[in-house]
């Protein structure tokens, strides 16, 4: 190969490096900057096929697709000074490519830490404006609209940044107060435990004593029902033994006398001195019973 062929070939090469490094292209999801000796010349380049002058030039590209930031675990203290641990995160997006190359220099950690700063200081104001049960739930919604706004107003203004959307994730108490609010839950539902028993201890000797009081009444109702019955068989017994007597009094008196002899003589050794001339013994001497 002759010395022409490998000028002529190391040209070409020159030349297409040349072009290469001539030739850039931007993601659709990305937005560029062209830099001229550190010089910024053109901001917010589309994305596509671009041309630069090789060596000179540098290109920096930027995702403008939507970005999350998570906030470090902060505590924050409401209205009534109560701390509260508070996870929460940033969904935001670069707006305008030059203002954010401008006052970040392209570091999206660095435009993170300026958002978490922005954040860090509008929650500490809002919680502190607003009770706990607020922030847990009452106007959480209206604290982070309100939020969103501020923020994105000043970030838009001072960094060509646009923020979407900050949410809490989470709200929780700290360790200490954590343990001291679930002791005190605890000896409010033992304070309600023990009404309610002493509640049904009361209830339970309403129950006994109206029971008690039943059965006093049933039994004596009972007891007066059995002593009228009762009263009322004696009295239509005696009345049978009245008309029997009545109706034969001989006879009647000859078997209440068997009935005497037979418990009075029930047993062998059983003595029994009496006159012979006794009434007692009249049906013993005579079965008629002559006196």
């Amino acid at each position: 190969m002759g010395s022409k062929s490998i000028v002529g070939l190391a040209g070409a090469l020159i030349i297409v490096l040349v072009t290469l490094s001539s030739v850039y292209i931007i993601p659709e999801t990305h937005r560029g900057v062209l830099l001229r000796f550190g010089e910024l010349i053109e901001t917010d380049i589309e994305a596509g096929l671009h041309f630069k002058v090789p060596v000179i030039d540098q290109v920096r590209e930027f995702d403008v697709r939507l970005l999350t930031t998570d906030l470090p675990s902060r505590q924050y203290l409401t209205i009534e000074k109560k701390p509260l641990d508070v996870d929460s995160y940033i969904a935001w997006k670069i707006q305008d490519v030059d203002q954010f190359y401008r006052a970040t220099g392209g570091d999206e950690y660095r435009a993170s830490e300026l958002l978490m700063s922005r954040v860090d200081n509008g929650l500490r104001d809002e919680f502190g404006v607003r009770t706990m049960v607020e922030v847990v739930s009452g106007q959480r919604d209206e604290l982070m609209i309100t939020l969103t706004e501020r923020v994105n107003e000043t970030a838009q203004k001072e960094f060509g940044i646009q923020v979407v959307d900050i949410r809490v994730k989470a709200i929780e108490f700290p360790g200490q107060v954590s343990q001291n609010v679930f002791r005190r839950m605890a000896t409010e539902r033992e304070k309600l435990a023990q009404e309610f028993r002493s509640r049904g201890r009361e209830l339970a000797e309403g129950i006994r004593a109206d029971a008690d009081r039943q059965r006093t009444v049933i039994l004596a109702e009972a007891f007066a029902k059995a002593e009228e019955m009762r009263g009322e068989g004696d009295a239509g017994a005696a009345q049978i033994y009245a008309d029997a007597y009545g109706s034969n009094s001989e006879f009647y008196s000859f078997y209440r006398s068997l009935e005497a002899y037979q418990k009075t003589f029930a047993n062998e050794d059983d003595i029994m001195i009496i006159d012979t001339d006794s009434d007692f013994l009249r049906f013993l001497k005579d079965p008629q019973g002559a006196r």
